[in-house]
């Protein structure tokens, strides 16, 4: 049995996706639980029409993606942190604290679109990954400098 599903389930697919499946399993857990309709022509268009639409919106949000991307990438990131003797940060520098001064100058986002691959702990200059959407990233440049007294 052929059925649409409503939302992203796990093997099967992404929501919006045909999936073939056991009549079974169609009949008593995906369409009960609302995951899944059945795969009627009429759903078939709906999906179809819904998918061209979400494309068209995913176009236009990258297009703006693409002009935040280039504003954050002109922008630069000062973290003044507290050091101990020989300029050993106490502690390190997160994807959270990285967000947080994103927002305080105007962008939304979020610490999981902050892509660290470990916390910096020294010193210096750093490029950080920022998904901005999707597809559309930026290298923002993060200075770590002493905290003034």
């Amino acid at each position: 049995m052929e059925v649409v599903l409503l939302q992203d389930y796990g093997k099967l697919g992404n929501a919006q996706d045909v999936a073939k499946v056991k009549d079974g399993y169609a009949r008593n857990f995906l369409i009960p639980q609302g995951i899944a309709v059945p795969a009627t022509e009429g759903n078939k268009k709906v999906v179809a029409e819904a998918k061209r639409l979400e494309t068209i919106r995913d176009a236009k949000k990258i297009e703006e993606s693409k002009a935040i991307a280039k504003k954050i990438e002109e922008t630069s990131c000062t973290i003044a942190v507290k050091v101990g003797e020989e300029d050993k940060i106490f502690g390190s520098v997160t994807a959270q604290e990285i967000a947080e001064f994103l927002k305080k100058d105007g962008y939304d986002i979020e610490k999981r679109n902050v892509e660290l691959d470990e916390p910096i702990k020294q010193l210096g200059v750093y490029n950080v990954k920022v998904t901005v959407f999707k597809s559309v990233h930026a290298m923002l440049k993060v200075w770590v400098v002493k905290e003034e007294k």
